[in-house]
């Protein structure tokens, strides 16, 4: 038996794959492991869950290795705790590394390339031929994830509310006060300002709609999301050129929901990538993160042979 274990932990659900050479023994989602959205006690109920419901539906009692990808890996404690849950599970070789780790190697198998997150949170990594990475973004959700599924919802009702003021048409308040429930507008400022406050990144699909029926105010924030990104990409590619003598361009692939179900955002980020670098590859799907998680637990088992 070879099998190994991949986990991809975003912001709100979990994947976790047993593939034992070319086969997929059993793939299941379940609810999210990381700790600052779910709480300590939920994320941890969430993994040891997940990874009863994979065991059983592989029909295996032990893996080789095992490789989890976690938003948040880096916050204190993270990796610990997972590693502890695997080793209840009998995993003796694992890692836990970020969750873009595993998305990057899902695209590029070790590779050189350029991976842009954008789901709840955003960031983008890269890769350089000789292995060295660079980045830009993921400064959470307070302080950045330009582009983000939580940045769009946020950013549309900031500018909803000066719109409000220059009494410019927008449907954003309107839409935003029925999925808060809010029965005004101060009552919904008063929730969007509370403390840990409502979700954002939950309205992005509601804003994704209004943009695509003509609100000019939610056509606005995506556009402003996909320069964004844009931007991002850019800046890696500039930091891989000028520290790691990247000549050649690296192929971009990118993951999460705000690329992958907007059509708008989408569009405008292959466009703006297209004009700004008309050589560089752009990745035509979404990139699948458990497929990373997979690969780096099929090296961490061959290492241990």
């Amino acid at each position: 038996m070879s099998a190994v274990l991949g986990i991809d932990g975003g912001g709100t659900r979990t994947r976790a794959s047993i593939v034992d050479g070319a086969n997929v023994l059993a793939f299941v989602e379940n609810g999210s492991i990381k700790r600052l959205r779910v709480g300590t006690v939920t994320a941890e109920e969430n993994l040891r869950t997940i990874l009863k419901e994979v065991f059983v539906k592989a029909g295996v009692k032990n893996v080789k290795a095992a490789s989890a990808g976690v938003a948040s890996a880096t916050m204190p404690g993270v990796k610990d705790w997972i590693t502890g849950v695997f080793s209840e599970f009998g995993v003796k070789h694992s890692e836990v590394v970020g969750d873009e780790v595993i998305a990057l190697d899902g695209a590029f198998k070790g590779g050189p390339g350029i991976l842009q997150i954008a789901g709840t949170g955003s960031n983008c990594i890269g890769r350089a031929p000789d292995g060295g990475r660079e980045s830009a973004g993921g400064w959470s959700s307070r302080l950045g994830d330009e582009g983000s599924g939580y940045w769009i919802g946020l950013h549309a009702v900031r500018r909803a509310l000066r719109a409000y003021d220059h009494e410019e048409p927008t449907q954003i308040l309107e839409t935003v006060a029925g999925i808060w429930r809010t029965k005004s507008l101060e009552e919904l400022v008063n929730l969007g300002d509370s403390t840990p406050g409502p979700d954002f990144a939950a309205l992005a699909p509601a804003i994704d709609k209004l943009a695509g029926e003509g609100d000019a105010v939610a056509l606005d924030v995506l556009k402003q999301a996909a320069e964004d990104l844009v931007e991002s990409v850019l800046l890696v590619r500039s930091k891989l050129r000028r520290k790691h003598a990247l000549a050649v361009e690296v192929p971009v692939a990118w993951i999460g929901s705000v690329i992958g179900k907007s059509r708008i955002v989408r569009e405008a980020f292959v466009a703006g990538l297209k004009a700004a670098a008309p050589e560089m590859p752009v990745r035509d799907t979404e990139v699948a993160g458990i497929e990373g998680a997979v690969w780096r637990a099929q090296q961490l088992a061959k290492a241990a042979d």
